[in-house]
């Protein structure tokens, strides 16, 4: 037998690592409690001229709702910084969000809209899923810096005038939430199109 045949398999490197699976997975919780939650938190005092059927809500009442918010604001914000440190560290946000230009965006819209957009090996985006998730990143920033002023105005006054004050940061936070949960919406349909994405992110291959 030859020593090539008597070697063992190398097993096939992760697509997605183990603590990048974790954190998304937190995130998604952290998501799904704070938008239920702060739905509740919306209906006590609406902003617009309809409110959110109860069913879709949490915490049962206004307390109760705050409570939750916040339990899942500080797993958003604890997993948040996790996901940049290690990112930033390792390198992994750079080489999968970037580079990202507007000839190869536009490339690829183009290619999307006609049926053609081509998907890379999982655990790499095409250019439209690049500025898909730097959007996210951007709505979360925005969800986080609107949620400081609505929960401690006071101390947060600065942010509070950058915001144009704390209607306006209610705003702020209402339309930000809705583009998030666009973004959720549409990567979800996209997850369920392409399974074998869904997959990688629960086994890592």
């Amino acid at each position: 037998m030859s020593a090539l045949a008597a070697s063992p398999a190398v097993p096939a490197a992760p697509v997605h690592a183990a603590w990048l699976r974790l954190c998304h997975w937190a995130n998604a919780l952290a998501v799904v409690l704070m938008m239920a939650s702060g739905w509740r938190i919306y209906n006590a005092s609406p902003l617009f001229g309809f409110t959110f059927p109860p069913g879709w809500t949490l915490g049962g009442w206004l307390g109760g709702a705050l409570q939750w918010h916040f339990a899942a604001m500080w797993l958003l914000v604890a997993n948040g910084l996790v996901y940049l440190a290690a990112g930033i560290a390792g390198g992994g946000l750079r080489r999968r969000l970037l580079p990202l230009s507007p000839a190869g965006l536009g490339h690829d819209l183009r290619a999307a809209l006609r049926g053609r957009l081509q998907h890379p090996q999982a655990g790499r985006y095409n250019q439209l899923q690049r500025a898909a998730y730097l959007f996210a990143l951007a709505v979360l920033a925005a969800l986080v810096m609107s949620g400081l002023v609505l929960w401690k105005p006071v101390q947060f006054e600065l942010l509070r005038g950058l915001l144009g004050g704390y209607e306006a940061a209610r705003r702020v936070h209402f339309f930000a939430m809705a583009a998030l949960l666009a973004f959720v919406l549409g990567h979800a349909a996209l997850a369920l199109l392409v399974p074998r994405t869904l997959v990688a992110m629960v086994r890592g291959r």
